[in-house]
């Protein structure tokens, strides 16, 4: 709902000062009303629970209760033959044991994640900004989002400057998205198009801005996902069900058998005790009480095999569902992916100019914080100026020989952009875009044309986004500074980026 109300209407709802913040006072109270800014996890088992929780197979029942009865005849009858029966309660509780042990070590990985670094954020209060931790902030708080920094609560932006923010983590979109405080959007919208919202657990790429907090924890888009997946109840394995049907099946014959065997004893004229231990004998000696204990053995050690790999495996049976799988359905980007461009190849004739060249027709800004180098800026166009910096071309320093003096921003219809520079007493044209397109504007022969449509057909196979740089210089720049007048008769230079995979490309 905030999305469709002007920000003057929701700091108005919030009795949220724009300029001064919330104050002390009523962030302790705000704090009482909606808790802390954090997910919530399920509510912890104990270990005597775990425990207890790992008898819950029919199998496992019949063992138990089978071993029971055994030694409670013996007991009667004076053999005080307790072995077979120790053993199987032995197996049995060895087992849930185990069981419990890789899930305590699960959740303590698991718990030492979540126990890292909170995330920090910038908060307007009682006209100061400082930084808090994110689970400190309240509904009604005005935030500071800087390039770089986690988005810690769903909030309506109240200002904006050159403001984008990466949403992949909720949306799926990997693009970041420029976002614009004035806007005011239709009810219901998807969340992708709320331009005027930023949500919890995104991150700023680019520019700066204001916002308040409008959700905090579970009550964020977040937290309503984490909610859904708190009261989803896993649904048993593969292995669990069959274990379990072979379970159900053999209680079901071993017990038929003993009430036939039973029978036909009280038939013969039998003693009744004697045909009932012969009966619960065949009980205990047709179910397999080592299954259990082996399958568990086998799941434990898959389990330390993939925890060497730095795979965190909570559930045992877990292990044989992955194993079972046939098809994995994952998000690329961040999950295979570092969901970072990076340059892995380029063809040009002349490495350094087209490394130059490329460098100074971007707009991403190069930062020196603290002694660290930072470059901000779309993912494309940080791959293009970390390439520069990797070969000795520093954007900065190209700026100060070749002063940038006009531009063509990028546009998506055209798919490419130009930038103007001075160099001595000339002008340098730079543009850089799509290949197809920008061959347009070149004056390469026909037969240069065809082998660089070629080579991007050959790149483009390889799941590589392909960018192209073209230049000219000229004595006097014309009156007029469009794509007609300086996007013409340009000279092509070729080169090659992509994402970079988790495994490393020369």
């Amino acid at each position: 709902m905030w999305e469709t109300l002007r920000k003057e209407e929701v700091l108005k709802s919030f009795s949220t000062n724009k300029k001064l913040g919330l104050t002390n006072q009523e962030v302790l109270l705000r704090k009482q009303k909606y808790g802390k800014n954090k997910l919530e996890d399920k509510p912890k088992e104990t270990l005597f629970m775990k425990f207890v929780k790992q008898f819950n197979d029919f199998m496992i029942i019949i063992l138990i209760i089978a071993s029971i009865i055994s030694a409670g005849i013996s007991y009667i009858q004076g053999e005080n033959d307790y072995i077979d029966s120790i053993i199987i309660i032995a197996i049995v509780i060895l087992n849930a044991i185990m069981g419990v042990i890789q899930e305590a070590k699960a959740e303590k990985s698991i718990e030492a994640l979540k126990q890292m670094t909170p995330p920090k954020a910038k908060v307007l209060r009682e006209n100061i900004t400082t930084q808090i931790n994110a689970e400190e902030i309240v509904p009604g708080d005005i935030i500071i989002l800087e390039s770089g920094s986690y988005v810690p609560a769903d909030c309506r932006l109240i200002e904006d400057h050159n403001l984008k923010i990466e949403e992949s983590s909720l949306t799926g979109e990997t693009e970041p998205v420029t976002k614009n405080s004035d806007m005011i959007c239709k009810k219901d919208i998807p969340l992708g198009d709320r331009l005027n919202m930023a949500f919890m657990a995104t991150i700023v790429v680019n520019g700066h801005g204001k916002a308040i907090v409008t959700e905090t924890g579970m009550n964020t888009k977040v937290g309503k996902i984490a909610n859904m997946i708190i009261e989803d109840d896993a649904p048993e394995t593969p292995i669990q069900r069959k274990l379990s049907q072979v379970g159900k099946i053999l209680g079901i014959v071993c017990l038929a058998i003993c009430v036939i065997i039973f029978a036909i004893g009280l038939i013969k004229d039998i003693e009744p005790m004697e045909m009932f231990m012969t009966s619960v004998g065949l009980a205990v000696a047709a179910i397999p009480e080592g299954l259990p204990a082996i399958v568990t053995i086998m799941l434990s050690i898959g389990v330390t095999k993939m925890a060497k790999n730095n795979s965190i495996i909570r559930k045992l049976p877990a292990v044989e569902t992955l194993g079972s799988s046939k098809v994995i359905c994952s998000d690329k980007t961040g999950t295979l992916t570092q969901n970072k461009m990076t340059v892995i190849e380029i063809k040009s004739k002349n490495l350094e100019l087209i490394t130059e060249l490329s460098t100074m027709c971007t707009d991403c800004d190069v930062l020196y914080k603290n002694g660290k180098l930072q470059v901000n800026g779309e993912p494309t166009e940080i791959a293009i100026v970390q390439n520069g910096l990797n070969n000795g071309k520093d954007k900065t320093k190209l700026y100060q020989m070749y002063p940038r003096i006009n531009e063509i921003p990028f546009d998506s219809n055209r798919k490419m952009m130009t930038t103007i520079h001075r160099v001595d007493n000339k002008y340098r044209i730079i543009t850089k875009g799509a290949p197809d397109v920008l061959l347009e504007k070149c004056k390469n022969s026909v037969g240069e044309k065809q082998k660089i449509q070629t080579e991007n057909l050959q790149m483009a196979k390889k799941a590589l986004r392909v960018i192209a740089v073209a230049y000219k210089e000229l004595d006097v720049l014309p009156d007029k500074i469009d794509t007609e007048n300086i996007e013409n008769n340009l000279e092509f230079v070729r080169t090659n980026w992509n994402d970079r995979s988790t495994k490393k490309r020369c």
